[in-house]
């Protein structure tokens, strides 16, 4: 069945709704549509890992770490679960994601809700990937001390996943942007680092960054990645402004925007952060991918891998090939 036929169904659902019926649809009758057969030019080799290809299924989606099997078997190059808190926790109050259809984008403010460490540890023990797998760990909401709680994560998953990614850009857990500061962010790299060094722990670690910074932000933000010598970038989260062009009436929601309408900004900090590290930090890019050129846009910017969400929702899983043929046709 053409996938914007299941769509215009899943559409009239509950955004949550259909997200959570999206998942178990994929955990007990999925059947790989698009089977992995790479062509060797797709491959890259970004955070000491190799990819198959360069196209990575967003956190979020996966928040659980439920099927991040079945979508690297779908053909994505790699797959980031979480966010995951050290403990479970529900999110924010309902609603709280919104669908701006004739925008091409979301607004959420789910704030990491998440069936906990323990649990997703315990799921992920029994089920390894076979492919490159992230994880994303934040803070709980009602935390005395979110450092301690990146730390706690980073010590429980750093042996699981390919890579760990802090995030420190969600609009939607209060003041969890304030790692964005100076103070705040060398302490938290600090301590990360440091307990990195005393597990004697290999696994890269990059950081998620929100689009709603400025120049100065980006040159300090650099300066402190370069100092701890971190892995890489994840650029960027959702955004809290970018509402003004947008048409529908939901636009003003309170949350995070993804979709179309953050990919120039996205870009932008892309290739600003990519000229203030003068290229040496790996980047992925994440922000309003909705089609191959648009993939292509990022890796132009200063990406070495991409990564996709909102664009999936809207547009399916014959997103991945199509970017996928896009490159090999542009590198062939």
């Amino acid at each position: 069945m053409n996938y914007q036929i299941i769509n215009s169904f899943i559409n009239k659902l509950d955004p949550e709704l259909a997200h959570s019926l999206a998942i178990q649809f994929l955990k007990n009758f999925y059947i790989p549509l698009f089977p992995s057969k790479d062509d060797e030019i797709l491959k890259t080799t970004v955070l000491g890992k190799e990819f198959l290809n360069p196209i990575g299924l967003a956190a979020g989606f996966d928040k659980n770490a439920e099927v991040y099997d079945k979508m690297l078997a779908l053909g994505f190059g790699f797959a980031e679960v979480g966010t995951i808190t050290p403990k479970p926790q529900e999110g924010n109050l309902k609603p709280r994601v919104f669908r701006l259809m004739e925008d091409e984008a979301i607004i959420n403010r789910l704030g990491f809700p998440n069936q906990g460490l323990a649990k997703i540890k315990s799921r992920i023990e029994t089920k390894k990937a076979e492919g490159i797998l992230g994880i994303n760990i934040g803070p709980n909401k009602d935390s005395t001390s979110r450092i301690d709680d990146y730390v706690e994560c980073f010590k429980n998953f750093h042996n699981l996943c390919s890579y760990i990614c802090i995030n420190i850009s969600s609009p939607n857990t209060e003041n969890l942007r304030n790692f964005h500061e100076q103070e705040n962010l060398k302490k938290l790299l600090s301590e990360i680092l440091s307990i990195k060094k005393t597990l004697n722990s290999k696994t890269p670690i990059v950081l998620k960054i929100s689009p709603d910074i400025n120049d100065d932000d980006i040159d300090m933000i650099c300066k402190n990645i370069l100092e701890f010598n971190l892995d890489g970038l994840v650029l960027t989260n959702t955004s809290v402004k970018l509402r003004e062009n947008l048409i529908n009436k939901q636009k003003n929601e309170k949350g995070g925007l993804s979709g179309s309408p953050i990919k120039d900004i996205s870009n932008l900090i892309i290739k600003k952060f990519f000229k203030s590290t003068k290229g040496k930090v790996p980047i992925i890019g994440v922000g309003g991918i909705h089609s191959a050129e648009d993939a292509i846009e990022k890796l132009d910017a200063g990406a070495d891998l991409v990564q996709i969400y909102t664009g999936f929702i809207y547009e399916g899983p014959a997103l991945i090939k199509a970017i996928n043929k896009k490159i090999i046709e542009r590198y062939a």
